[in-house]
């Protein structure tokens, strides 16, 4: 599954991890996230990111 990096702090959301802190479970793809959820490091939002190389 495509990562995706956070175009203002550099975070990446890798789907294989999901994001446990933010409620998201491991394997859910980046356009699946749920509505309202931000970077968990800077608090942007997905159209913020961009997808990794």
């Amino acid at each position: 599954m495509q990562k995706y990096v956070c175009d203002i702090c550099g975070y990446v959301y890798d789907p294989a991890e999901g994001d446990s802190d933010g409620g998201v479970a491991a394997g859910t793809p980046f356009d699946k996230l749920p509505e309202g959820w931000v970077c968990p490091v800077c608090g942007v939002g997905t159209d913020s990111f961009s997808p990794a190389d």
